[in-house]
């Protein structure tokens, strides 16, 4: 004879599991105050319209228009559930966006020694949050003021305003470095050093659009391809 109490017992522990486990999309914290600030000025913009126009045509197309701003700029600030990946051999994406350089370099402000870069432009629709590409600990931060050039542009790696970081995994030291574009003037860093780096938690956030270079060893296998969409830690680069 089956015990009905143990089996509602195990539908609620299901229950719970399936709760416990189910995630939601999020909203940075980094865009509590820029979501805000963007509502009052769209409300500012809108208001005087509806009032000298009235309910007419041009004042609904006018608010439809604020409204959808308003949702694409709430949108830029997600932050998606994803489950944690790791793997001391590999070396993650620390964002989403598209490869759009793999080549070998000599990188001279910390590693100066000749390894592969890697880098990876992210557009406005991407989502933004930066994460540690490995685990280690952090021995090196520095940010630098600079340009603005368009994040695509080579010289963008060198001469826009960057952060730089650098992971010592025990094996390997891994430089990774957030760079501002024409439209991003806003880097948040929050690696400093004596820092414990865990892979694919989160390191920074960078708003509206720009690129993450990332520095590793020659001996390291490269995994991914010029052109090829990332997903911020679940592609895997490199692995070593």
């Amino acid at each position: 004879m089956r015990c009905s109490t143990c089996d509602l017992r195990k539908k609620s522990n299901v229950a719970y599991r399936v709760s416990k486990n189910r995630n939601f999309m999020k909203i940075h914290r980094e865009g509590a105050a820029t979501i805000v600030v963007v509502f009052l000025l769209l409300a500012a913009i809108c208001s005087p319209v509806f009032y000298f126009l009235g309910g007419g045509i041009i004042s609904y197309l006018l608010a439809a228009a604020a409204f959808i701003f308003w949702c694409w700029i709430i949108r830029f600030f997600r932050v998606p559930a994803r489950q944690k990946q790791r793997d001391e051999n590999a070396i993650y994406a620390p964002c989403d966006g598209k490869v759009v350089v793999v080549e070998e370099v000599f990188e001279p402000e910390f590693l100066q020694e000749k390894c592969r870069q890697i880098s990876i432009f992210m557009s406005p629709n991407n989502v933004h949050v930066n994460l540690y590409p490995v685990s280690g600990v952090v021995e090196y931060q520095k940010y630098h003021p600079g340009k603005f050039l368009v994040a695509w542009h080579p010289k963008s790696s060198t001469d826009n305003e960057r952060t730089t970081v650098v992971v010592n995994t025990g094996r390997a030291k891994i430089l990774f470095r957030q760079i501002a574009g024409a439209v991003a003037r806003r880097i948040v860093c929050y690696a400093k050093a004596g820092d414990k780096a865990e892979q694919n938690s989160e390191m920074g956030f960078i708003k509206f659009g720009s690129r993450v270079d990332v520095f590793v060893p020659l001996s390291a296998k490269i995994e991914v391809a010029l052109e090829q969409k990332t997903q911020g830690g679940q592609t895997v680069l490199a692995r070593y």
